[in-house]
C-alpha cells in the first residue's frame, strides 16, 4: 500500500495512514492498495461492505458506480491486447471529500501513466484525479482498438493469400474475445454517463461536463467493437470463401490431369491385352511409335487446356 499527498501534482509519500483520516490543509490524499489492505482500509474509512466484498470477489466485476454515504465506489475495466487474447483487469476507486483509494489484484498501467499528467495539470481535487483516470482508461480503448484492427487486416490478408486450418481457430477466437468485451462495454459507457448526468456532490459541478467527452469516446468504442464484430464475420466468410475456391481449383486440376490420361491409359489397356495379333505390335520400334503417340497426345491436351483456361 503506498499512501501520498497530492498537492498541485506534486506527490509527497505518506508514512502513517491516521494522517489521510483529516482532510489536509491543500490538496488530498491517494492511496494506491492492493484487496489485501482492505482489512486495514475498510474500518478507518468505513468502506461499505458490499463494496469491499466486490473487491475481494474472485468473480470477474462489472463496471458500475455505487453511492455510500460519504464515498462512492466505482468499478471500471482497464484493457490490454497481446495479440491473441484481450485481458479486462478490474479497477475498483473508492471516491471521498479529501481521499482517494484505488484498489486493484494486477498491475494497472494507467495508474503508472497518470502521475506525469496529474503533475502537468496541478490536480489538487480527488475528483480531478478520478476524470483523468477514467480518460486515460477510456482512451486506452483506442490503442488496443488499433491494434485489433490491425490484427484483423492481417488475418484477412494471409487468408486470402494463404488459407490455412488454423485461420479458422484464429477468426473464433478473436470473435468471442471482441463479443466478450462488448458485453462489458455497455456497462461501463452507463457508468461514465452517470457521472457526466447525475448530480453528484463528490463531483463538481464545472467537472461534470468534462465527463461528457469521455463519454462521446466510450459510445465511439462501443460502435467501433461493433464494426469489428461485423468485420470477424465477414472475415469468416472470406475463409470458407477461400476454401471452397482452394477446393474448386484443386478439384478443376484433377479433372484436366484425369482426362489428360484417359486415351493414355486407353492406349495402354488396348496394347496391354493378350492377343497375338494387335496392330503395329510386331513392327520394329513398335514401342516408341506408341509411346511417342502417347505423349503427343497427353502434351496436345495440356496444352489444350492451358489455352482454354482450364489449367
Amino acid at each position: 500500500m503506498k499512501i501520498r499527498l497530492v498537492n498541485q501534482g506534486v506527490f509527497t509519500p505518506v508514512q502513517d495512514i491516521n494522517e489521510t483520516l483529516v482532510a489536509p490543509a491543500e490538496g488530498f490524499y491517494w492511496i494506491d492498495a492492493d484487496v489485501d489492505d482492505l482489512a486495514v482500509l475498510q474500518p478507518l474509512f468505513a468502506l461499505h461492505d458490499l463494496a469491499v466484498e466486490d473487491c475481494l470477489s474472485e468473480e470477474e466485476q462489472r463496471p458500475k458506480i455505487e453511492i455510500y454515504d460519504g464515498h462512492y465506489f466505482i468499478v471500471i475495466n482497464s484493457i490490454r491486447f497481446d495479440d491473441e487474447e484481450i485481458f479486462l483487469r478490474a479497477l475498483n476507486i473508492f471516491l471521498g471529500r479529501h481521499i482517494i483509494i484505488t484498489v486493484t489484484k494486477q498491475k494497472i498501467n494507467e495508474l503508472r501513466s497518470l502521475k506525469p499528467i496529474l503533475w502537468e495539470e496541478e490536480v489538487n481535487r480527488p475528483d480531478r484525479f478520478l476524470y483523468h483516470l477514467v480518460d486515460l482508461v477510456v482512451d486506452n480503448y483506442f490503442l488496443v482498438g488499433d491494434r485489433i484492427e490491425t490484427r484483423i487486416e492481417s488475418l484477412e490478408e494471409d487468408i486470402l493469400m494463404h488459407t490455412k486450418k488454423s485461420h479458422l481457430t484464429e477468426i473464433i477466437g478473436l470473435r468471442s474475445e471482441i463479443l466478450w468485451l462488448k458485453k462489458m462495454l455497455g456497462p461501463q459507457r452507463d457508468v461514465i454517463a452517470t457521472l457526466n448526468k447525475k448530480d453528484l456532490k463528490l463531483i463538481d459541478d464545472q467537472l461534470q461536463k468534462y465527463f461528457s467527452d469521455i463519454y462521446e469516446n466510450a459510445v465511439k468504442i462501443a460502435e467501433t467493437f461493433d464494426t469489428y464484430r461485423d468485420l470477424m464475420g465477414n472475415l469468416r466468410e472470406a475463409y470458407q470463401s477461400s476454401l471452397s475456391a482452394r477446393a474448386n481449383e484443386i478439384m478443376r486440376v484433377f479433372t484436366a490431369l484425369t482426362t489428360i490420361f484417359m486415351p493414355l491409359t486407353f492406349l495402354t489397356g488396348v496394347y496391354g491385352m493378350n492377343f497375338d495379333y494387335l496392330p503395329g505390335a510386331h513392327i520394329q520400334g513398335g514401342s516408341l511409335i506408341l509411346i511417342s503417340l502417347m505423349l503427343i497426345l497427353g502434351l496436345g491436351m495440356f496444352f489444350l487446356f492451358r489455352k482454354k483456361d482450364w489449367l
